[in-house]
């Protein structure tokens, strides 16, 4: 039986609203100032600065995650969600909208990550692409543990729109996170998988936000000059809430 999700982007490709359409242009003009720190290191970063885990020559499942800062009733915020408890991969675990890309997306070396993170966007969250600005395009990561090269896409939430688990059988629920209590020492914490890997972590919206996603909005924060000294010591199980 297909999923939700997967019903509604059939009705919507049917209709001609598929991904494949228009290129997505990248832009970071207009941008409020707040977030212009996050596009100028976007434009200039380099893979070995954001994760020490890099794509290998070939092979490696293509995908893509969206990144997308917003400016809520609690000020500049970034959008996550938390994947279903039943799940068999990674299940819990919060993160940002995104997954593998599909033939209609186009290539890997092209537009095909941004018109995937976009259409995964929707497809999770009920997103409308159209409020989105694309401003930049991270370098591609790899996480060992499931093959997956991934691509960050960064968008600015010009008009927002509503957002909600499509399918509660994927997704537990959306909900977006203050930059300020991202970058407040007091939710941050180091964390450790059972693989042994140490990284860092957020206590976030009721949530420990760990692993790939953490790691980007941990560099993030750095690059951007957010970033204010914390407790790396601090550390906190993934099953914290035992």
């Amino acid at each position: 039986m297909r999923s939700a999700r997967e019903q509604r982007y059939d009705e919507e490709a049917a209709m001609g609203d598929a991904a494949s359409g228009p290129e997505v242009p990248v832009s970071a003009d207009g941008l409020p100032d707040w977030l212009a720190p996050v596009a100028r290191a976007a434009a200039t970063v380099q893979p070995r600065q954001l994760s020490r885990f890099l794509p290998p020559e070939s092979g490696g499942r293509q995908s893509a995650v969206l990144i997308l800062f917003g400016h809520g009733s609690r000020g500049p915020e970034l959008l996550l969600m938390e994947r279903a408890g039943t799940l068999r991969s990674h299940a819990g675990q919060p993160s940002f909208p995104g997954g593998a890309l599909d033939p209609e997306d186009g290539d890997a070396d092209g537009p095909g990550p941004v018109r995937a993170a976009l259409r995964e966007a929707r497809e999770e969250t009920g997103l409308d692409p159209s409020g989105v600005q694309v401003f930049g395009v991270l370098p591609r990561l790899y996480i060992p543990v499931s093959g997956f090269v991934v691509t960050p896409v960064l968008g600015w939430w010009r008009r927002p729109s509503p957002v909600g688990a499509v399918d509660q059988a994927e997704t537990a629920r959306v909900f977006t996170v203050p930059v300020a209590d991202l970058t407040d020492p007091a939710h941050r914490v180091t964390t450790r998988h059972p693989s042994g890997h140490t990284g860092p972590a957020f206590l976030v919206e009721n949530a420990l936000v760990w692993g790939f996603t953490a790691g980007v909005i941990d560099r993030i924060l750095h690059y951007a000059g957010w970033e204010i000294p914390w407790d790396r010591d601090k550390a906190v199980p993934l099953d914290w809430r035992s």
